[in-house]
């Protein structure tokens, strides 16, 4: 089964029941936001321009009180979400953002794509950017080096988002070839281009998503610049276009402190998020508006529910109760969604890997087994699962056992 072409993709999608969680509540308080406005024409179809009513644009880049009046006005009006998942190529794609989301993610990113090849071919619109009416706040992230062409590309998403993304933070090899992503910090009057491209003349708010220059003062420059050209929500990700390994590099909140004081536009800050307790500090040392979480997400799609993996219990385990969840049963959840919201295998391949990682380590042999699949279907994947039940293997997620309990909703609000 392929995915329906992204003009008529928003498919019907029925309620599902679910265990939002306290902890969420516990340390943000209450944020529900309001599902945007649609209007269904048939049961597998959505009006485009019925599905949101944006605020009218700004004609001129000269009222930048009234940009900042519309930029949080956009933003409270979706609830002003503070857990989000955060872009990540082949995989932040739809069925996972959904999975994360009823693991109370408040918001999410798509996977960057290609403008240039967005806006040329029809195979890629179709595989690689498919939405649903839940699939909201939702940021439709691209890369670009021309403001033509990616104004042609945001034109054809922004009747299913609630801000067009310019990824202007990706430090791999691929960005440098191909002149995007983090690469445009050496060339910031085409940068500034693509912002004031989308900002004329899009209905949908413009965001951009970026790394920190080696000086500070550079970085708080850059984004007073992009403020003015029109971006009206700034993620930041706390490390330089050098420091790619999270793992060796901790994110400089200070610096998105720095950036949040410097900017009169909502903030996100990206980096160190591996459980709550980190959003909890992070939220208090940034001042941000919300975190983005990343490669920890796909190891342990429930965090923002509050789970953790046995890594971030480690030297504490007194504190901490078995939360009668795991990693093959939230993969389970995620291949459910993908027979409902098809995507393509290798996807589906780099999700099983990164949640089962633990798991195949102490089956090998299964992992082996697993690799071997030249052609893998859902059929084999659940029993793959039943297989590894069956050795005895469970790694268990875990919550504080005070989060076990009911909390104060208000605490955080």
């Amino acid at each position: 089964m392929k995915p329906k072409p992204f003009s008529s993709f928003l498919s019907h999608h029925h309620s599902h029941t679910h265990n939002h969680f306290n902890l969420t509540r516990y340390y943000l308080g209450s944020l529900s936001y309001p599902i945007m406005a649609l209007t269904r024409t048939s049961s597998d179809s959505i009006q485009p321009e019925q599905q949101q009513q944006h605020p009218p644009r700004n004609l001129t880049l000269n009222g930048e009180d009234s940009r900042v009046q519309r930029a949080w006005t956009h933003w409270t009006n979706l609830g002003r979400p503070k857990l989000i998942v955060a872009p990540m190529v082949d995989n932040s794609e739809l069925p996972f953002r959904m999975l994360c989301r009823k693991y109370g993610a408040q918001a999410a990113y798509t996977p960057m794509l290609h403008s240039r090849i967005f806006s040329e071919t029809e195979k890629y619109r179709n595989e690689e950017f498919t939405t649903c009416k839940e699939d909201r706040p939702l940021f439709v992230q691209f890369c670009a080096n021309d403001p033509d062409v990616l104004l042609e590309a945001a034109q054809r998403v922004e009747p299913y988002c609630d801000y067009v993304d310019i990824n202007l933070g990706c430090p791999q090899r691929i960005a440098k070839r191909g002149n995007y992503g983090a690469f445009l910090m050496d060339n910031l009057p085409l940068v500034k281009s693509l912002v004031e491209k989308l900002a004329l003349n899009l209905e949908v708010p413009v965001s951009c998503k970026i790394r920190l220059f080696p000086k500070l003062e550079d970085t708080l420059k850059y984004a007073r610049m992009l403020e003015e050209a029109g971006c009206l929500l700034l993620a930041v990700h706390g490390r330089t276009r050098d420091e790619k390994d999270g793992s060796k590099f901790r994110a400089d909140w200070k610096a998105i402190k720095a950036v949040k004081d410097a900017v009169r536009i909502p903030v996100l800050a990206n980096g160190n998020i591996r459980h709550m307790d980190d959003v909890k500090d992070c939220l208090e040392a940034t001042g941000a508006e919300g975190v983005l979480s990343a490669e920890t997400l796909l190891e342990n799609p429930a965090l923002f529910a509050g789970f953790r993996t046995a890594e971030w219990v480690s030297g504490c385990e007194g504190d901490f109760v078995d939360g009668n969840l795991d990693q093959a049963d939230l993969l389970i959840e995620y291949l459910n969604l993908c027979e409902k919201y098809p995507v393509p295998w290798r996807i589906i391949r780099s999700h099983v890997h990164k949640l089962l990682g633990d798991w195949f380590s102490l089956q090998p042999h299964i992992r082996e087994d697993f690799n071997k699949q030249y052609k893998i279907t859902f059929e084999y994947l659940y029993d793959m699962v039943d297989q590894l039940r069956a050795t005895g293997t469970r790694i268990p997620l875990y919550l504080k056992r005070t989060e076990t309990e009911p909390t104060d909703t208000d605490q955080y609000s």
